[in-house]
């Protein structure tokens, strides 16, 4: 997530002791409400794609969350091999994309490579697409998959970017056939104020942007200290998320800390409507915040945002697992 300014003002609760709350920290509060675990991924894909091939409504697979990870520790690799970092322009971002596009390549997707500039060097856009549907009505789902230069950016913003792969890879194991076509992005240059994917939205013709019915974007969502957010931009997508959540016995809470900070912002801007969750940056966790999900009161809900220690050790497992089956569900729903 772009940083907005140093010092903003931090919401109530911000002064108050740290203290643990009763339940401990969220991953080890109350294990998410009952869905399809992990290991019944095979069933669960199977009878998508049966539902699929007979024509009814298919639900969204379970996101396993190992999968997930695993891109995780790929993108931790990547960095620690390039000076630490994923930043724009720099190897680390190159070697990123290309573990991205070779899996969407591998799974079916029809993949491209937009360039752009920005800061003096070049920045990359990766797009892919799911043949099939209505291109007239194309929902996409991104993040960007930049960090910043002074970390590694696993939670910000690995986590998204691993979450929205794991999805797209989720669409092509269980063979989906929606009836709108599905776009998925990476974003470059997000840390220098949202650079690539404000030239995606502006390298589109009015015509092309009307397609877009609805982008989903996901930032920040495995926080070690977790709050569960919800875009409240448009209508549809919001509830979309809210019913998923509430399914599961998760309150949210409107995001608003990143509200204009993060890729979402361009596609909004030019009329398309937004939608995406977060877990939280620097922030920091109310005591009714913890009384609803657990965590360390007063304490921000990454104290790693924009830092070194932004790795696989900053990551709440249960708050990304739970995030990545919602975004499968948002995915799922509204592209029927």
């Amino acid at each position: 997530m772009k940083l907005l300014h140093s010092g903003r003002a931090l919401t109530a609760g911000a002064a108050a002791v740290a203290t643990l709350v009763a339940g401990g920290s969220a991953a080890g509060a109350a294990p998410a409400p009952a869905h399809p675990t992990d290991t019944a991924t095979a069933t669960a894909t199977g009878t998508a794609a049966t539902a699929t091939a007979t024509g009814t409504a298919a639900a969204a697979p379970d996101i396993p969350i190992a999968n997930v990870k695993a891109h995780l520790t790929r993108l931790q690799s990547i960095a620690t091999a390039n000076g630490g970092n994923r930043a724009h322009g720099r190897a680390g971002y190159q070697a990123s994309l290309d573990y991205v596009k070779a899996k969407l390549d591998a799974a079916g997707f029809t993949t491209r490579v937009q360039q752009f500039s920005a800061s003096g060097r070049t920045g990359y856009n990766l797009i892919a697409d799911w043949p099939g549907g209505d291109a007239n009505q194309v929902v996409m789902a991104g993040s960007h998959l930049d960090s910043v230069v002074s970390g590694p950016g696993i939670n910000d913003n690995g986590s998204g970017s691993s979450a929205v792969l794991e999805t797209a890879l989720a669409v092509a194991r269980s063979g989906y056939q929606p009836t709108k076509h599905l776009r998925f992005a990476w974003w470059g240059a997000e840390e220098l104020g949202l650079v690539g994917s404000r030239h995606y939205v502006n390298s589109l013709g009015s015509a092309e942007r009307a397609k877009i019915s609805g982008y989903l974007n996901f930032d920040m969502i495995g926080s070690p200290n977790p709050g569960y957010f919800v875009y409240d931009d448009d209508p549809t997508i919001e509830k979309t998320f809210k019913d998923y959540f509430a399914g599961i016995g998760i309150s949210t809470e409107i995001e608003t800390e990143g509200d204009g900070r993060s890729d979402h912002a361009p596609f909004k801007n030019a009329g398309v409507p937004v939608g995406g969750l977060f877990s939280g940056a620097d922030y920091r966790k109310t005591s009714a915040q913890a009384a609803k999900w657990g965590g360390t009161v007063g304490q921000p809900f990454d104290r790693c945002y924009h830092s070194s220690c932004d790795t696989t050790a900053n990551i709440d497992d249960t708050a990304l697992d739970r995030n990545s089956d919602a975004i499968a569900h948002a995915v799922w729903e509204l592209s029927r």
